[in-house]
């Protein structure tokens, strides 16, 4: 089962699409600069991409 959910997330930010371009925007972000939100050891997900969507479920990005 992929984490987070897909409904969680579309309940926090309303469309597909949006949520798209929040996430690819900040993965590039966390990959150039290096730069995290969260600790590395509370992260589930290895990739940028997977990090990146865990920070729009606990609320660190704000749309």
């Amino acid at each position: 089962m992929i984490y987070p959910s897909i409904d969680k997330l579309l309940n926090q930010v309303g469309s597909k699409y949006l949520l798209v371009n929040i996430v690819s925007k900040r993965a590039k972000e966390m990959k150039e600069t290096n730069h995290y939100q969260m600790k590395d050891s509370e992260y589930i997900s290895k990739k940028e991409i997977g990090k990146a969507l865990e920070e729009v479920s606990k609320n660190l990005i704000h749309i």
